[in-house]
């Protein structure tokens, strides 16, 4: 089983450290966002490192996806991504492949983790990927940890 942590937060911040934790004692490889090139959709550019990131994804059979809550939603980096499958990846092409979800952030409401799960498991069914729950704390990610 390969396992990719695709951390849309700070590297090295909270959001990495939720997604180490939730890892711990796995193999797993880490793209941090904050690294990469990865343009809006719709913008074409020569050093776009959307592709590389897009190969990553289809190598992996379980994908971990983390975002810190930004403006009560996701990070734009983590949305961003989401936004560029649109167009190059078609439905129902990532079957088979596991998703899970590690979304923090000092007080998120109820309505905030509502909407960006629905929106993280939305993109998961759409894509075929089985998704497998959201962490927001290390206890969740302790618990979520258990289906990995």
């Amino acid at each position: 089983m390969s396992i990719l942590f695709i951390n849309g937060g700070e590297k090295g911040g909270n959001t990495s450290a939720l997604g180490q934790r939730l890892l711990a004692g796995l193999d797993f490889d880490q793209i941090d966002l904050a690294d990469h090139k990865v343009y809006d959709h719709g913008q074409h550019f020569d050093d776009d490192e959307f592709d590389q990131v897009l190969a990553r994804f289809k190598q992996a059979d379980t994908i971990v996806l983390g975002s810190p809550v930004y403006w009560h939603d996701l990070s734009g980096m983590i949305r961003n991504l989401l936004d560029r499958f649109y167009g190059p990846v078609a439905e129902g092409s990532m079957a088979g492949k596991r998703l899970f979800f590690i979304f923090q952030g000092a007080a998120p409401t109820p309505a905030m983790l509502e909407r960006a799960e629905s929106t993280v498991s939305r993109f998961a069914g759409l894509y075929g990927m089985e998704y497998m729950g959201m962490a927001t704390n290390a206890r969740e990610a302790a618990d979520l940890a258990s289906k990995i």
